[in-house]
């Protein structure tokens, strides 16, 4: 991919309305960030806002959707990494409603849309659409330099599992990969106990998971099971709610890395990290890996670029010590 090193990568703000939501709890703050080149105007020294690089535009983008309580600045350094590498990659935060009454950073779930009468029927996201939506309308350096029919969604836990049960309804959506995410859902919307839903995805999927993950072990109540005898959530995801796609889908499992490798840095005050297990692989060659990885399964699914590029990486990462199993359908 190309990106935009001569003037590095840098963002603007963008906000968007959640219909239906409450007020206040009915905005979401963005952030884009993309491949730069500055051209040293005035307007870019008063107003700090550098001109995109448009020799890799129009830009496909990635839109990453966060786990519950993770703001988006825990996943600049990935959204960095990835516009480096030739794509505008968005973050957001939303303060909405959670379970129970509370409030919090959430990707949003619809329940009614959740619930046995009303799976795949509609997004299990209400902030998917208007957050893509409000791209279109984006003004600034980044004025008709976006591709929007050439969206990836790559989310990490709830982001994750709400990006794979709702990406058939945006037909923008040519990839989604997830880290730590899975598609079982949880009794209390009614289903049996032990549930995986169908993945609502008509595209290349990546399954991404470390081997160290507390947070869906510690879990399972959630979902009427037993933490010590079940069975992993996210292989039964791949086995269970991915179709066969000519081995486009894939699951990968990062050896020592935990459910919240893919943040940093990791914020102590909120989500669910004291859950978590502590993780063996070094943190930073866990990021590095992701990038790897995700930039890769991008520049084919969003790129164009051929698959060989991608596979031979595949191949090689195959024989190290980084990835604890690896599998296609």
């Amino acid at each position: 991919m190309s990106g935009g090193q001569e003037g590095g990568v840098r963002s603007v703000w963008w906000a968007v309305r959640v219909p239906g939501a409450p007020a206040p709890f009915d905005t979401a703050h963005l952030r884009v960030y993309y491949p730069a080149r500055p051209t040293g105007s005035d307007a870019e020294r008063l107003s700090g806002v550098l001109a995109a690089d448009p020799a890799g535009a129009p830009y496909p983008v990635v839109l990453l959707v966060s786990g519950v309580n993770v703001g988006q600045d825990a996943y600049r350094w990935l959204a960095m990494e990835l516009a480096a590498r030739g794509v505008v990659a968005v973050t957001y935060d939303w303060v909405g409603v959670l379970f129970a009454g509370l409030h919090g950073i959430t990707p949003g779930v619809d329940l009614d849309a959740a619930r046995p009468d009303g799976y795949g029927s509609r997004p299990t996201s209400p902030s998917l659409r208007p957050v893509l939506d409000a791209l279109a309308q984006l003004t600034g350096p980044l004025d008709g330099l976006l591709d929007l029919d050439r969206v990836a969604l790559v989310g990490h836990s709830a982001g994750g599992t709400v990006a794979l049960q709702s990406a058939r309804f945006l037909p923008e959506v040519r990839a989604v990969a997830s880290y730590g995410a899975h598609t079982m859902v949880a009794t209390m919307l009614g289903w049996p106990a032990g549930t995986v839903l169908p993945a609502q995805v008509d595209c290349p999927v990546m399954l991404l998971a470390g081997t160290h993950d507390g947070v869906i072990n510690g879990s399972a109540d959630r979902y009427g099971e037993d933490m010590a005898t079940r069975a992993d959530p996210i292989t039964r995801t791949f086995d269970e709610a991915l179709p066969d796609a000519d081995g486009t889908n894939l699951l990968v499992r990062l050896a020592g890395a935990n459910h919240f490798g893919i943040v940093h840095p990791l914020d102590p005050t909120s989500a669910r990290a004291f859950l978590d297990e502590e993780a063996t692989a070094e943190p930073e060659a866990t990021r590095a890996l992701l990038v790897d990885l995700l930039s890769g399964f991008l520049a084919v699914h969003l790129r164009g670029e051929p698959a060989d590029g991608f596979d031979r990486l595949l191949a090689q990462l195959g024989t190290t010590s980084s990835i604890a199993s690896f599998r296609r359908r």
